[in-house]
């Protein structure tokens, strides 16, 4: 048995302190006997500290099921609500059991927020009748109709009883200076219940009651309609468990933001066995429903507790306290504890949940199950926020707009949403708009297409083609995603911004964290997708069609630029995107052994050199002189680049024609630099036995490349007129398989 860690004492101080007035005013908002709120408590604590699975939750009266309980007292009466209780707690044994905890999770945000919103709602509108020295009524409704006749008749002293409460619990957090620091210790609560119970000294106002205790009266059997118990059932073993599992899910989040030893992570199945022992024993000891409850169990991974004992300690301070300090509890009165509880009822409506929910579009769900909840109760909620839902993803899957529009060169046909059976007659009458012989491009913005979408759009692309028309697959962006026949059928990059979420959110070694992280989101997001390729290509080995010499600047990103995938090129990178000749003094032979292996071993059919914009490579060589005396490795390399530099001389600043781009003027030296040194590179790569026999013999292309960084934009070079071509998004180059205007059909497949 290992020892008692000092924290995990100091932390159950903290939230046994926070746990005894939440615990009696939850008990009151109920109408069930105020020491049932303790006994939760303490069951909580011990029992579902003890087996749950999440260590630092702490469990007790649930807050979610307020509403609930209140109506099955009214309904059925205290034994017969313990009863409920003690049932619900075997159906969460036999859901754990069953290994389902994570399944429960897959419930929408939406109806989750919007459920704790309503009872939120519920118990705030039925406590302000507490903390205006009435009672609670039976609905919402009545609670807001009844709220005019209850100020007529309210005690001037008791909602200032309520107001000192809830001005305390708001205002603690606030306190300032050394003095602030050492009182902002004792819990917020706490503190504003001993006040509000200082200052209602000497005043008559409803107080705490707690009756001796006594052996716990047995449940008995509801009285009523089996399909209403079984209804009551399913209503906490639902709330309870949701409550629970979310909790226990934020609570493990929670601690693995501060730093020092942290317990071991949440067991879902363990936390859902966990929580039904709790509601057996509780229920047969007369407590209310037990719950996980994220106030609590935040307050406990805040003060500091490090292993479940914090937990389970703080259940036997409320033991103890019930036992003992009954006369102290006397002495608080109701509307403390009733403003207690309105206030949690109030922050479980939380803006920044509905500005989340708003910002996925589910607003309607939430507000669905908001309202059916405070109209009719939680089960009602759940289902109508369940079938809005429903019906809101149907809408998404059926919802197309369809649009053709006419542009300089070009039809263009917009697909917005997904593509089912239900939009085919809307898109062969949209291909019915566009003329025979035309360009086409069609934008697909969805994520999905059926069977009789793909066989519709690749037909009418067939027939199209046949009849001298022209298509071309895009994306919702406009970006052409359609490959030829013969290329890969993947889509090799997504967007990247914002990509340092891969890194962890503390990294004492940044540049190791992030790609360490990188590293993890590939084993976790894309592994599973490429494993079965790179399993054939590891068993057939590497067949690349393509030699790409680039520089090994870090914004070339040569997989994104040319849309390739695993065994598609075999890449050289560089500095300056150099091909030393042969018989140099200074050759590199790393370089040439490359080409050779390329060229000779694997037999590729094209080598582009692809250079760049900014190059520091080219800055360099501008900048100073590489005489044949240099002695750093760098400034040997760059040597390689003193015939570009030539080259660029004798041509001169205008070019004579031997260097120019065909949309716009060459920017500057540096740039016009960039641009020799890819035709100077190819020159050098021919003065290789290797290549030079292949180019002859017809099996072996060579491409010049330049891309322009800032813009996003390709070039490549026309070797006959020594002029680079920016290259379009819905053109496919000359040289490479595969027809220019075909709808590539693995593009349409992957989308299926």
């Amino acid at each position: 048995m290992q020892r008692l860690h000092r924290s995990d004492l100091s932390a159950s101080i903290t939230v046994f302190l926070i746990t005894v007035p939440l615990s009696l005013g939850i008990a009151l908002a109920t109408g069930a006997p105020l020491q049932a709120g303790l006994v939760a408590a303490a069951v909580g604590g011990i029992v579902a500290g003890s087996l749950g699975g999440t260590p630092l939750l702490v469990s007790g009266g649930a807050t979610s099921l307020v509403v609930v309980t209140a109506g099955l007292v009214q309904r059925y009466g205290w034994r017969g609500t313990c009863a409920i209780t003690a049932i619900a707690g075997l159906a969460q044994l036999l859901l754990g059991a069953a290994r389902v905890a994570r399944s429960a999770l897959a419930i929408s945000p939406a109806i989750v927020h919007g459920m704790l919103a309503g009872i939120g709602t519920v118990i705030a509108v039925g406590q302000l009748h507490v903390v205006l020295g009435g009672s609670p009524q039976i609905s919402a409704l009545d609670n807001v109709a009844a709220l005019p006749d209850q100020l007529a008749v309210t005690n001037p002293t008791t909602p200032v009883i309520g107001a000192i409460t809830v001005a305390v619990v708001l205002g603690w957090p606030r306190l300032k200076g050394r003095a602030g620091g050492v009182l902002r210790t004792i819990p917020a609560p706490l503190a504003a219940v001993a006040l509000a119970t200082a200052a209602s000294a000497g005043f008559s106002l409803p107080r705490v009651d707690l009756p001796a205790w006594q052996a716990p009266v047995l449940p008995a059997l509801p009285a009523g309609p089996a399909l209403g118990v079984a209804a009551a059932v399913l209503t906490v073993t639902l709330v309870a468990s949701m409550e629970s599992l979310l909790s226990a899910v934020a609570i493990d989040a929670l601690q693995g933001k501060r730093p020092g030893p942290h317990a071991p992570p949440a067991k879902l199945d363990r936390e859902l066995l966990g929580q039904g022992a709790s509601n057996v024993v509780s229920g047969l000891l007369g407590g209310l429903p037990v719950a996980g409850g994220a106030i609590r169990g935040s307050a406990n991974v805040e003060a500091g507790a490090v292993t479940r004992r914090s937990t389970v300690l703080h259940g036997v301070w409320v033991l103890l306290c019930a036992g003992l300090a009954g006369q102290a509890l006397d002495l608080i009165p109701l509307a403390s504890l009733a403003a207690l509880v309105m206030l949690v009822g109030v922050r479980m409506v939380s803006f920044a949940h509905i500005r989340h929910v708003q910002r996925h579009r589910e607003f309607p769900v939430y507000a669905a199950t908001l309202g059916t909840v405070v109209l009719f109760g939680v089960l009602h909620g759940v289902v109508a926020g369940v079938v809005v839902a429903f019906a809101l993803s149907l809408r998404r899957l059926t919802h197309t707009r369809i649009t053709v529009s006419e542009e300089p060169g070009c039809h263009r046909v917009r697909v917005a949403g997904q593509l089912t059976f239900l939009a085919v007659p809307r898109l062969t009458r949209a291909f019915a708009q566009v003329p025979e012989g035309a360009n086409v491009v069609v934008e697909l913005d969805g994520s999905f297409m059926d069977h009789a979408a793909y066989e519709a759009l690749s037909g009418w692309s067939a027939r199209h083609r046949s009849r001298g028309g022209r298509a071309v697959l895009g994306d919702g962006a406009g970006r052409t995603v359609s490959e030829p026949a013969s290329a890969h059928a993947c889509r090799p990059w997504t967007p990247w911004r914002n990509h340092h979420c891969t890194g962890p959110a503390t990294t004492p070694v940044p540049g190791r964290g992030q790609l360490l992280g990188g590293v993890s989101a590939f084993q976790r997001n894309t592994a599973p997708l490429v494993r079965e390729e790179l399993a054939r290509l590891a068993r057939e080995g590497q067949r690349p069609g393509q030699l790409f010499l680039t520089c090994a600047d870090s914004r070339l990103v040569t997989s994104m630029i040319t849309s390739s995938g695993p065994g598609d090129l075999f890449t050289v990178r560089n500095i300056g995107n150099m091909m030393p000749p042969p018989g140099s003094d200074v050759s590199c032979d790393s370089v040439a052994a490359a080409v050779e292996y390329a060229v000779e071993v694997l037999q590729i059919a094209n080598i582009t050199v692809c250079g760049h914009s900014g190059c520091g490579a080219m800055q360099a060589l501008l900048g100073s002189d590489h005489e044949p005396g240099a002695q750093t490795p760098l400034a040997r390399w760059l040597r390689h680049g003193r015939p570009s530099l030539a080259r660029l001389g004798r041509i001169g600043r205008l070019g004579r024609g031997e260097v120019a781009l065909a949309d716009r003027p060459v920017a500057d030296d540096l740039e016009r630099l960039s641009l020799v040194n890819v035709m100077q590179q190819l020159d050098h790569l021919m003065a290789h036995p290797c290549v030079a026999r292949r180019v002859s013999e017809g099996t072996l292309q060579l491409h010049g490349m330049y891309f322009h960084v800032a813009e996003a934009q390709a070039y490549m070079l026309d070797r006959t007129t020594s002029v680079f071509t920016a290259v379009r998004p819905d053109v496919v180059l000359s040289g490479t398989p595969g027809p220019p205007d075909a709808v590539h059909e693995g593009e349409l497949k992957a989308k299926v």
